[in-house]
């Protein structure tokens, strides 16, 4: 199996979670991790774990992110980036259909333009890397299929899905690999607001390490876990009994 060692690696969404946990991995594997995130104080203690392996870098991959400080704070560590993981992400429900569109502006800020952001900051250090880089990028399951209360989470991820299909298409002559990673549930903060089943839910841990494995794998599409992967796509596949048979069973919205 391919070990992913001795590469500069800039991680969004490191201070907690699933980020979190690929950081650890990785400082572990011998790579030197940029860290970044919303809490300086979270990401401090993650660099005190692994001292001169993790260098923090507290930043908002949302509107308020200034692209020319983030550039130069990251060039003041270094001058190249041999890989990207964008996993910095939050979760709103559509709770009553009243389609605020703050809310959506807010979720689809983070979860899709944070992506864009983050990829216009390191295109120009990528293209500097000491071996062949890669961008990744942290999506969900959630939009094989329609879920309830899910229209702006699985929207924003939908969006990212295609996005990274069609620069991949772009990048197709250029050495530039490009991973899409499609968890299902993974115990963190982000789900502890859930209050419906989630099933085959993993730690981050485990998450972090087949994660990894994939992109030492430099595979384009990363689900996990299978079993959920296969479920739901084949639910996607077959959306008009999805609506029929299941949709009426979970849903919470029964009247306007």
């Amino acid at each position: 199996m391919n070990i992913i060692s001795g590469r500069c690696i800039w991680i969004t969404g490191a201070s907690s979670g699933l980020g979190k946990a690929l950081a650890i991995q990785l400082a572990e594997a011998g790579n030197f991790i940029i860290a970044s995130a919303r809490s300086q104080s979270a990401l401090t203690e993650l660099a005190l774990l692994y001292p001169g392996k993790i260098k923090i870098l507290p930043l908002d991959v949302s509107r308020n992110l200034d692209a020319k400080e983030t550039a130069a704070k990251i060039r003041e560590t270094t001058d190249y980036l041999d890989m990207v993981i964008c996993a910095a992400g939050i979760c709103e429900y559509e709770d009553d259909l009243k389609f605020n569109p703050d809310m959506y502006e807010r979720t689809l800020d983070v979860n899709f333009l944070g992506v864009v952001r983050v990829l216009n900051i390191a295109m120009p250090l990528l293209k500097k890397a000491q071996t062949r880089p890669q961008f990744v990028a942290i999506s969900s399951l959630s939009s094989c299929v329609g879920l309830p209360r899910a229209e702006a989470y699985g929207a924003s991820k939908a969006a990212l899905n295609y996005f990274m299909q069609s620069l991949r298409v772009d990048l197709s002559k250029i050495a530039l690999d490009l991973s899409v990673v499609r968890p299902g549930f993974i115990a963190t903060n982000l789900v502890k607001q859930n209050d419906f089943p989630m099933p085959f839910m993993m730690t981050p841990d485990v998450a972090a390490r087949r994660i990894i494995k994939g992109i030492a794998e430099r595979r384009f599409s990363i689900d996990l876990p299978y079993r959920l992967s296969w479920l739901l796509r084949t639910w996607g596949f077959f959306f008009s009994a999805w609506c029929a048979w299941v949709a009426p069973r979970i849903t919470r919205i029964h009247q306007w």
